[in-house]
């Protein structure tokens, strides 16, 4: 079901905004500028130098004492792929483990779902996010609660967005592929004045898919302006409205332990009728202020806001006696809203000849969380052939009140970082975080229940750089996830509230080389980590309302990336991962067993051949290892390689490129929210990209 986009108050005013300012810059002469070849060489180039989500300061990717991963989302979107999951497919021991209703990934074992930032600021809604609008996407990989707070136990992804930039030409890039795919996106630059830069990223997609009744529809309006107001002083604000509708696609169940052996267009929803509209909000605001020449003050403010409505009918199973899926159905009206208010205080200075990078911060948080969840009676939704549903057979009875819930959040953080330059050699980097958790839900009946949590999270890192081009590291952080701080609630009254209560604790060891090679042109990291939940919650067999902090769930692996550019126009992009995640200690009969949706290796490699102008074409492989869709370990996913191809054609102003995916056609799973819900891997598709710069 599709229902027309209408923009917000606050979105309107933003356009209304923008547009005046393009009328101005219209009339206004400006220098007349051209790209160097350097800045588009620049672009081709997957490596990136600098990162800012490892230390929330800008620092040369050698100098990070742990392993961090980038993707420029330009390669993702050549291919018609506009989701997190499949930019960080591939990345070593990262797996995605989204479904059709919002993003979902592990980060080296663990869950990582609400663990996404945007420049910076948390963005932990249930949603499905756009990449139009994003300049690259970086993972810290290991705990990161020392600057980011709660959560982060396998890492974080934090998505950089377009920012205006002084004397950027304009574009306008049309998509069109297989199962009906259609885009057309604007991304333009103006500089009404000298002092002041303008960026408007807007556009809208339509879909098909080769799943049986599958489409979708996004727009994006994303505005944002970077202003000096004096030479000392800058201002960034940014604006995104974003709207994804679709129809949900659980996938298919297991059945004797492997995805069910039916066509890869199948499917069980009620495709006429479900459905799932995410209208998500954000805006952030930067001052940032240069006290002189070796202090600067900066000012982040972050708003979001998620409004999301679902009707979605699923399969929950595989009756084997009637050879049957079974299925229910849930509606839910869904409403988020955070707020985040940051100061830091960053410096430059020397004592007794060690050179110190110093930041301080402070960071509130508030956040609101509002689900009114209803559901079909129990056995009331019609079951379907597992080989030949009929899926006109809808349930029709009433809907009944599940939950509805009302949650606050407040949050308070205070952080202190060193970075620490002893001499030309050896570099230590010391931080720690103190936070203050705060959490109250209240229910339908309007009983109320709150939780706390006070907690410290420390990290220490060391780099050695015994010769210019490579850099030892080795490592140690911590971090902490308190009760209602994932998908934002607790349930008042809920067994085991009044026991140990205390948050979740994760520990991190790495160790790594990061290497430059061919004249510092190519960049490599080699990293080995062993990883620990070690106050893992888990259920008291002989009480089960009794929660015990007694689990442990470990990762160990070892991680070799590479990305840059290898000689004349050949880059390459790639990685290979290899880990054993599972659950040491538990309490319900999964002790041993391997963490869901997990390969214990995966890999990927990408190689391209772009000159300045002219044709150019690349080339890569994803493989995935088997994994198990369930923490019982009772359904497997076959591991599996896709291949995949680009070729284009560019000038100075124009660029064409076709790409294929999945040349070979072959049927795989690339995710699982359980072993009745399988995600089923795209087909065979043929984009074309079409993008005017100007």
């Amino acid at each position: 079901m599709l229902v027309p986009c209408r923009l917000s108050p606050l979105t309107l005013g933003l356009s209304l905004l923008f547009s005046a300012s393009l009328a101005t810059a219209a009339t206004t002469t400006l220098p007349e500028m051209s790209v160097t070849a350097e800045g588009e060489r620049e672009e081709d180039n997957p490596r990136v130098k600098e990162v800012s989500t490892a230390t929330r300061t800008s620092t040369p990717v050698r100098y990070v004492p742990q392993a961090i991963d980038t993707v420029k989302t330009a390669n993702v979107l050549d291919y018609g792929n506009n989701t997190l999951g499949k930019a960080l497919e591939g990345i070593p021991n990262v797996s995605s483990g989204a479904d059709t209703r919002f993003d979902s990934v592990r980060i080296r074992g663990f869950e990582a779902s609400n663990d996404f930032y945007l420049d910076g600021i948390r963005d932990d809604s249930q949603y499905i996010r756009d990449l139009n609008n994003i300049e690259r996407v970086e993972v810290l990989k290991g705990p990161a609660a020392v600057l980011y707070g709660r959560g982060s136990q396998g890492g974080i992804v934090n998505r950089v967005s377009k920012a205006p930039e002084h004397g950027r030409r304009s574009s306008i890039e049309a998509q069109g592929g297989s199962e009906d795919l259609r885009s057309l996106y604007a991304d333009l630059s103006a500089d009404p004045s000298d002092t002041i830069s303008l960026r408007l990223n807007l556009g809208n997609q339509d879909n098909n898919s080769f799943r049986d009744g599958i489409d979708g529809s996004r727009q994006l309006f994303a505005p944002s302006m970077s202003w000096q107001l004096s030479p000392d002083l800058n201002w960034l604000v940014q604006y995104e409205y974003s709207r994804y509708n679709r129809t949900p696609d659980r996938g298919i169940p297991g059945v004797n332990g492997r995805p069910a052996d039916v066509s890869r267009s199948t499917t069980y929803s009620d495709t006429q009728r479900d459905y799932i509209d995410d209208r998500a909000q954000s805006l952030r605001s930067r001052l940032n202020y240069q006290l002189n020449e070796t202090w600067q003050l900066r000012h982040t403010l972050g708003l979001f806001k998620l409004d999301s409505e679902f009707d979605n009918t699923y399969a929950t199973g595989y009756n084997a006696s009637t050879n049957t899926v079974t299925r229910q159905r849930w509606q839910q009206d869904l409403n988020t809203r955070n707020l985040f208010n940051n100061l830091e205080a960053e410096g430059d200075f020397t004592t007794v000849g060690l050179e110190h990078k110093l930041l301080v911060g402070l960071e509130f948080g508030s956040q609101r969380r509002d689900p009114t969840l209803y559901t079909a009676a129990p056995n009331s939704v019609p079951s379907l052939d597992v080989g030949n549903p009929d899926r006109s057979r809808q349930h029709t009875g009433p809907m009944l009140l599940s939950s509805d819930n009302h949650t606050v959040v407040q949050s308070r953080g205070l952080y202190l970082q060193d970075q620490v330059r002893l001499n030309d050699q050896w570099q230590v980097l010391a931080g720690v975080r103190f936070d203050q958790f705060e959490v109250e839900t209240t229910n339908k009946d309007g009983l109320t229940e709150p939780q706390d949590s006070n907690t410290t999270s420390p990290r220490l890192g060391v780099v050695y750089t015994p010769w210019r081009d490579h850099s030892f590291y080795a490592s140690w952080s911590k971090t902490f996830s308190p009760v209602g701080g994932g998908l934002i609630g607790i349930t008042p009254g809920a067994p085991g509230n009044t026991n140990d209560t205390g948050p979740e604790l994760t520990r991190q060891k790495e160790i790594g080389v990061k290497s430059d090679w061919f004249d510092q042109r190519l960049t490599t990291t080699l990293a080995v980590y062993e990883l620990e939940l070690y106050n893992r919650r888990t259920r008291d067999p002989e009480n089960p309302e009794i929660t015990l902090l007694s689990g442990l769930q470990r990762s160990r692996g070892i991680e070799l990336t590479a990305t840059g550019n290898i000689v004349g126009n050949w880059y390459v992009r790639g990685g290979i991962g290899l880990q054993d995640a599972t659950i040491v200690k538990d309490n319900n009969n999964q002790e041993g067993n391997r963490i869901n949706d997990v390969a214990k290796r995966n890999a990927s490699l990408f190689v391209t051949w772009k000159p300045e102008l002219g044709w150019y074409a690349e080339t890569g492989l994803t493989l995935v290892g088997e994994r198990y869709a369930d923490n019982q370990n009772t359904t497997v996913l076959p591991g599996y390689g896709r291949w995949d191809a680009l070729a284009g054609y560019r000038t100075h102003d124009w660029d064409v490129r076709a790409a294929l995916n999945n040349i070979a056609d072959k049927t795989y799973y690339s995710s699982a929210t359980s072993a009745a819900q399988i995600q089923v891997g795209d087909a065979r598709s043929l984009v074309v990209t079409s993008t005017y710069r100007f």
